[in-house]
């Protein structure tokens, strides 16, 4: 279990159903270490603090292993440019990880990097602006039906990452699984 790579975005305005939104979904990967605090990673902005950020939600990851299943849904919906590989932190991850997926991770388990410690707090839930950044209309539906959501991070201690990092999981209490308490979620939604 590792992290791939460290992605950071500012947030920019994109015409997104005829309005100007504020968005820092689509990510870039950055190199050398990352300082981590409290709030996130340093050069990493979210932009709707109602739904993104803060202390349950510093720092977003998502599993590698399904960006191929993304690839394939954007080339059936024929979106312009799916033939071409997504880059790491295009789904809006902090952290594209490796070996961690969702219905193996519980609220509260512990990941011990390196340079600090991260707990596992709620799974991602997609909106409009997932819909815009994927190129077309039914990505929430997708997600919300895979269960390929990823996971929100607090930062339990500060300290730094970079790319390449091993990843210890420390399990929590196992009380609520992620994939679970997703799917859960989507389901009232609808």
């Amino acid at each position: 279990m590792k992290i791939l790579s460290v992605c950071v975005a500012r947030s920019e305005l994109h015409l997104i159903q005829g309005q100007k939104v504020p968005t820092a979904i689509g990510k870039k990967s950055v190199a050398g270490p990352v300082a981590v605090n409290p709030l996130g990673l340093d050069g990493d902005e979210q932009a709707d603090l109602s739904v993104h950020g803060g202390l349950s939600k510093a720092i977003y990851a998502y599993p590698v292993t399904h960006y191929p299943f993304w690839q394939g849904v954007r080339g059936q919906a024929s979106v312009a440019g799916a033939e071409q590989a997504l880059p790491h932190g295009f789904l809006g991850e902090n952290l594209t990880i490796e070996g961690l997926f969702e219905d193996k991770l519980w609220i509260g388990d512990r990941l011990r990097l390196p340079g600090c410690v991260l707990a596992v707090s709620e799974p991602r839930q997609p909106c409009f602006k997932f819909n815009h950044v994927m190129g077309f209309p039914q990505a929430s539906k997708m997600m919300a039906e895979s269960g390929y959501c990823g996971s929100y991070l607090a930062v339990i201690e500060s300290g730094s990452l970079r790319a390449g990092d091993e990843i210890e999981l420390l399990p929590g209490p196992r009380e609520v699984n992620l994939r679970e308490l997703f799917m859960a979620r989507m389901r009232r939604r609808r």
